[in-house]
């Protein structure tokens, strides 16, 4: 989501009015230093492999919005899942569009599912694990953007006017909206969508990289006249996304019964309010919501006295911590990274990510301006590299904490290694010229390999034993130390 200009007073008018912006009395300080844990890190769990490992994802969208039909998703290359690996990360979240799928009701597009597959194989040469994101902005074609097809948009003649200054306002045209409502009720509308989840499922599931679908891209609805957005965004949730949610649920565990299903609220929770979605009926569900300030996306800086990020986590943590969900925080990111305020605004930001979520990834991983990582060269924009710390993508083990202190770049984790044969904890480390200084304590612990300037490291330790990894950032001459 990148809000426009326009919306800016309705948003925050609406959630000041439900109180929603002022820090919960629970919210903790977004403080870079370790803080004393709270109730929903011990209730909401981690995201897990096939082995039982808490996993950690970190990465970048990936996208080609500007290329569709026989060009479509041209404009991903292998270089993004290189220099993915190469800078530490290990997620993409990958666009891909129903109206490419399937350009004319019934008839699929094995063009596209062959170069989603070939895109797929570049992730897995890299050991890169992909999100498939269903994703839609303003609906789709039939209103100059993308996502759901022209011939499943019903409007009822309602009328539409582009706003292409400000396009996230069109969210709020009658005909989008009436398009949501169609979607969500219409019978034959929801059959197909459920088809299409079936195609891609049956085409991939299983494949190595493959570790989630997210169903639908920030959706949203149709406003009752006299609602506030607050209450429109929890009743669309509950009414509409939760159902929807369990139907695709129900489809796509008939063709592919294990890959993470990832479920986002409205847009709306990006202001601290908090989700109306109900339960999910699927043991393998991931919570995916996004991370962006109205104010911020305009092009003010970070405000750190509002409480903004503390006031986002305390509401965004209730559901998952409720129904028992791993969280994976889908986009995040402000437009204009170099105000004065956006260096410290990075640190908070990834501190508090940190706390609660099993992963995240940034808005977008592109070669150039505006929300581009990384410039032409592959070199990150101004406070991006904020985004490259080390961290652990998968613990063989209890997390008892993980912490990154950015001032001092300490990383530290302790677990408690998992009971039977000894597993394989681990870390990676993001490319330094300084060098890392990676020691490890507990029974039997200790680090194999080398990657004293950034790399994949392992962690080995006598099963149940309680492990305490640290990595700082050394001098000039890097080293790894194994007691």
């Amino acid at each position: 989501m990148r809000m426009g200009r326009a919306l800016i007073a309705v948003v925050v008018a609406s959630v000041l009015a439900a109180g929603a912006l002022a820090p919960a009395a629970s919210a903790r300080p977004a403080s870079t230093q370790a803080v004393a844990p709270s109730t929903y890190e011990h209730t909401i769990p981690p995201l897990t492999d096939s082995r039982g490992r808490a996993l950690t994802l970190r990465g970048w969208n990936v996208e080609d919005k500007a290329n569709r039909g026989e060009a479509a998703l041209s404009a991903i290359t292998e270089r993004h899942f290189r220099d993915l690996r190469a800078g530490g990360f290990n997620f993409a979240r990958l666009l891909v569009f129903w109206d490419d799928l399937e350009p004319r009701r019934g008839q699929y597009s094995e063009r596209y599912l062959r170069k989603i597959e070939r895109i797929l194989g570049w992730a897995q040469k890299h050991r890169i694990h992909v999100l498939i994101d269903a994703h839609q902005d303003v609906f789709g074609p039939a209103f100059g953007h993308r996502g759901i097809p022209a011939w499943a948009t019903r409007t009822d003649g309602l009328p539409f006017t582009p706003n292409p200054d400000d396009w996230f306002s069109e969210y709020f045209q009658p005909a989008v909206q009436r398009a949501f409502t169609h979607l969500y009720e219409d019978p034959d509308l929801r059959r197909a969508q459920a088809a299409m989840w079936q195609v891609l499922a049956e085409r991939f599931r299983g494949h190595p990289a493959v570790i989630g679908y997210d169903l639908i891209n920030e959706p949203m609805g149709e406003l009752r006249e006299g609602e506030d957005l607050p209450t429109a965004a929890r009743r669309i949730e509950a009414q509409h996304l939760t159902p929807m949610y369990n139907r695709l649920a129900r489809a796509i565990r008939a063709k592919d019964r294990s890959t993470w299903l990832f479920v986002e609220p409205t847009p709306i929770v990006g202001e601290g309010v908090p989700t109306g979605l109900g339960r999910i009926h699927d043991s393998r569900t991931v919570y995916a919501p996004h991370f962006y300030n109205t104010a911020m996306e305009a092009g003010a800086d970070y405000d750190p006295s509002a409480g903004w990020i503390e006031a986002y986590e305390a509401a965004v943590t209730a559901y998952p911590a409720r129904h028992r969900m791993p969280v994976v925080v889908g986009e995040w990111g402000p437009l204009n990274n170099s105000l004065p305020n956006m260096g410290r605004f990075y640190r908070e930001a990834v501190a508090s990510l940190n706390r609660y979520s099993s992963g995240w990834a940034g808005y977008v991983w592109c070669y150039g301006g505006g929300y581009c990582a990384v410039d032409e060269r592959g070199r990150f924009r101004t406070n991006k590299e904020q985004t490259a710390t080390p961290y652990a993508p998968a613990v063989a083990g209890t997390v008892r904490s993980d912490t990154y202190d950015a001032i001092t770049r300490t990383y530290r984790l302790a677990y408690r290694a998992a009971a039977g044969r000894p597993g394989l904890t681990e870390l990676s480390l993001p490319p330094t010229a300084r060098g890392w200084r990676v020691s490890v304590t507990g029974r039997a612990a200790r680090v194999l390999g080398e990657a004293p300037y950034g790399g994949r490291l392992t962690v080995v330790a006598w099963p149940g034993a309680e492990v305490v990894v640290t990595v700082r950032e050394a001098g000039p001459y890097g080293r790894t130390d194994r007691p």
